[in-house]
């Protein structure tokens, strides 16, 4: 009677079952046996086929929110290159494509206007943002795709004002510019987050295969779309106001399953305000729901800062050189906070509303961490005490709670 085993094979680059075998063993002879597999070509196919859009390993080389992201994130990109050949259509016609009366050094003027305002918007906007893209990169993230939206709703308007086509046209390679420095941007921030085995170069190159089949999938879909509505003018709008709410809705659905575990500014602020209050520290998960999906805008001069407020961390300048400070008493003052300080690296300057922290040239992203508790709770001390009280009180609470804040949480569940 022949005895039999039953296994599996796994593939060696990802951790999932390739086949199932079968070894048989002839009773009567022991060395004699036969193997036998079942399902192993068409299974082997699919997952060379996933080979190409899947980082090698997963899901365990990988963090548990890359699918959600990366399913919508597909969705949303797929709805974008089909609105792009709508968008573009109407570009091409407003810029005078298939007309007798345009001429080449015209349609070469409006090109070069919309790509030297687009070049201009991306410098001015990494010089106004780009260190705050690595710390806000799922806020950017939402905000980039947003932008594009203006940017394509611009190009499908512009031939609607034949007068003002060039303003229109500016206007939205300008929002498209931001988007391209912004969503490449926080890409790698995100890029890093998923690679769980310090294999982001093949997160990143298999991001970049998804995005190419979907950009495939959307052209020729767009191109479908764009004949079938190229003499109807409400089936045009109708298609792309659609395939926009859709867009808005798939970045909306990525962006919120992202589920980040390093502290920025919002986040420290989350975590800090639940330990101050006796409250169970959340987890990154219970963060994130708490996380605002845009980047917060300024607060306006006639908005009074409350205690509590969540405008808290635009109350703290983080890295200013203490030559850019004007102390009230000049260097009588500057002695007062180095002794004040003389255990940290860092200095605490509160001006009016704001506090601004002095860092040492040697401090560490621990101590950065350290100084960025120490000025929230300051800041939210000057809201609720005495001016002269608030400093000490800010120092008293670090020496006593601090390392109780750091074993408190933040972890996942």
């Amino acid at each position: 009677m022949a005895e039999s085993h039953l296994f599996q094979e796994f593939s060696t680059a990802r951790a999932i079952p390739v086949r199932t075998a079968i070894l048989l063993k002839d009773s009567g002879d022991p060395t004699t046996f036969s193997l036998r597999r079942e399902g192993g070509h068409s299974r082997a196919v699919w997952n060379n086929i996933l080979s190409a859009f899947l980082p090698e390993g997963y899901p365990n080389s990988v963090t548990p929110d890359y699918l959600p992201f990366q399913t919508w994130d597909t969705l949303q990109g797929l709805s974008t290159y089909i609105r792009s050949m709508l968008s573009t259509q109407a570009l091409l016609g407003g810029i005078g494509v298939g007309e007798t009366t345009a001429t080449v050094v015209g349609a070469t003027f409006l090109w070069f206007m919309r790509d030297f305002t687009g070049m201009l918007g991306s410098i001015l906007f990494t010089l106004h943002q780009g260190s705050n893209l690595d710390s806000s990169a799922k806020q950017w993230r939402l905000t980039a795709d947003l932008l594009n939206d203006v940017g394509m709703l611009m190009d499908l308007v512009s031939p609607l004002f034949p007068g003002a086509f060039v303003t229109i046209l500016c206007i939205g390679s300008m929002a498209r510019s931001v988007t391209g420095v912004a969503s490449g941007a926080t890409r790698a921030a995100l890029t890093q987050h998923f690679a769980l085995r310090k294999n982001a170069a093949d997160v990143s190159a298999k991001e970049g295969s998804q995005e190419t089949a979907a950009t495939m999938v959307g052209m020729l879909l767009g191109m479908v779309l764009a004949r079938l509505t190229a003499e109807n003018v409400v089936a045009l709008w109708v298609s792309f106001l659609l395939l926009t709410a859709f867009h808005m809705y798939a970045n909306y659905r990525a962006v919120r399953s992202l589920c980040l575990t390093s502290l920025n500014a919002e986040r420290t602020s989350i975590v800090l305000s639940a330990f101050k209050e006796g409250r169970k520290v959340p987890t990154p998960r219970e963060v994130a729901d708490q996380e605002h999906l845009l980047p917060r805008i300024p607060r306006l001069p006639w908005q009074k800062q409350r205690a509590g407020d969540a405008w808290l961390p635009k109350s703290i300048r983080f890295g200013v050189q203490i030559s850019s400070l004007k102390l009230d008493d000049g260097w009588k003052s500057f002695l007062s906070l180095v002794e004040r300080y003389s255990r940290d690296p860092y200095l605490m300057v509160p001006k009016g509303a704001i506090v601004h922290v002095v860092l040492h040239k040697l401090a560490t992203p621990q101590d950065f961490l350290h100084g960025y508790v120490h000025a929230l709770c300051l800041a939210d001390l000057q809201l609720r005490s005495p001016a002269d009280q608030s400093e000490e009180l800010a120092i008293s609470w670090m020496k006593n709670n601090y390392t109780a804040f750091l074993d408190s949480g933040f972890k996942q569940p």
